[in-house]
């Protein structure tokens, strides 16, 4: 390992790309300390009672910014909603959505720009929601006397905030290393882990003159940690190899093809962005009611759909599994894979090419993509089941989620990383 970390700060490409990477990281660290002006943040400072769980997970994702109601306060959340409406949209539901979608390279630039506008819109709504229900929530006015002008303020920049940290994102991903919009989400849970222990140093989890009982109660959530990120880490390399083989074929006087090669189907194909949406679109009714708290509606709404209830959770796995299927099949699409196959003179040994083929890529796809589901749906609740039982702070219980998404996050950058390496002939993390 630790050869593997000299060899990458002696590819000059790679160590401008991860130190680029990091400077971002500390521009976004910083960003999360700069207050809205004219906002109360102190307002947050005891967060008991109503929203308290809303609010761990909201700041959660956006780093702490939300505690600090800085220029970050609404995280990443309006670009990843903005993409799942995109996404969703270019299903056949807009003609000219699907018809880009179809472009490749140039058809994706034209999603990504209406993203964009999208991510701005969502927002300066968001935003304009944020600030007038925080402002309702609590009886210490975050913004005293305030006026439309002041919302409007806030929202403008709250919306700025946002926007600056899509385009950080992208500017990791065409000059960084790895997903930006992933990596900027990595980096604000991994900020907040240290809050979390005080938070959970703080709670009724540590009992006083209960010493070896702690102890006790620290080594079984150590271990039940490991074992949850060893069985990610194992989800998310593993995969299925589908054989294929390549007919000879005489171009000129040259002759192709005739090589044996294999289609690799990963469990996960999806990654954690299953979860990253499910979080996102479940949150959105919850926030909404609880600008509302004292009315009967919200009140249910507050008790019912958040993550750590029942129906919540029963919501949260059903969006987690349907949105692993989804993006699944936008990425790999059966049909053209076969058809792809068909084109260069390949085959799979037993299965005629065509429409045959396409209908075993999709029943092993089908199948594959069941097993990661539910995974993946199992590791973001079983978290929230064992904090309950440990006393855990509920506003830390998202911590399955927080763990798919940094151990998620961390192997797609460490593949990224192997990849350059490779490609200069060096050893990487995995190759030995």
């Amino acid at each position: 390992m630790f050869k593997t970390m000299k060899n990458i700060w002696h590819v000059q490409d790679l160590r401008n790309r991860i130190l680029f990477t990091l400077f971002v990281f500390i521009i976004f660290r910083i960003g999360s300390f700069v207050p809205v002006p004219g906002v109360n943040a102190s307002v947050f400072e005891n967060m008991n009672g109503a929203g308290s769980e809303l609010f761990g997970l909201l700041n959660t994702f956006s780093g702490g910014a939300l505690h600090n109601f800085s220029i970050f306060a609404l995280g990443i959340m309006p670009y990843i909603t903005a993409s799942i409406i995109v996404q969703l949209l270019s299903m056949d539901v807009i003609p000219k959505f699907a018809e880009w979608a179809k472009q490749g390279e140039h058809g994706k630039k034209k999603m990504a720009q209406v993203t964009r506008y999208g991510t701005v819109i969502l927002a300066i709504i968001q935003a304009f929601a944020t600030s007038i229900g925080f402002n309702r929530m609590y009886n210490v006015e975050m913004v005293p006397n305030a006026t439309f002008a002041d919302y409007l303020v806030i929202a403008i920049v709250l919306t700025a905030g946002t926007s600056f940290l899509m385009w950080l994102g992208e500017q990791i991903t065409e000059k960084g290393i790895g997903n930006g919009i992933s990596l900027i989400i990595f980096a604000g849970i991994v900020a907040g882990i240290p809050g979390h222990i005080q938070s959970i140093a703080q709670s009724e989890f540590i009992v006083e003159g209960q010493t070896f009982m702690n102890v006790v109660k620290s080594i079984a959530i150590v271990l039940v940690f490991v074992l949850i990120v060893i069985g990610v880490i194992y989800i998310q390399q593993a995969i299925r190899k589908i054989p294929v083989q390549y007919a000879k074929r005489v171009v000129g006087n040259k002759m192709y093809g005739g090589q044996n090669t294999h289609i690799p189907l990963k469990i996960n194909a999806a990654g954690v962005i299953p979860v990253i949406f499910a979080v996102s679109l479940l949150q959105f009714p919850v926030v909404i009611a609880s600008f509302w708290a004292t009315q009967p509606w919200a009140r249910w709404i507050s008790s019912n759909l958040s993550h750590d209830r029942p129906l919540g959770m029963v919501l949260y796995v059903i969006m987690i599994i349907g949105f692993t299927f989804f993006y699944t099949f936008v990425q790999m699409n059966p049909q053209q894979m076969a058809d792809n196959m068909k084109k260069n003179g390949g085959y799979i040994p037993g299965i005629r090419p065509g429409k045959t083929t396409a209908t075993y890529l999709t029943r092993v796809l089908t199948r594959l993509t069941m097993t990661g589901a539910i995974f993946l749906a199992a590791i973001s609740i079983l978290p929230v089941g064992l904090g309950a039982l440990a006393n855990l702070p509920r506003t830390v219980q998202i911590g399955g989620t927080s763990i798919l998404i940094v151990i998620g996050v961390a192997l797609d950058t460490m593949k990224t990383i192997e990849s350059q390496l490779i490609k200069r002939h060096y050893k990487g993390f995995i190759n030995k």
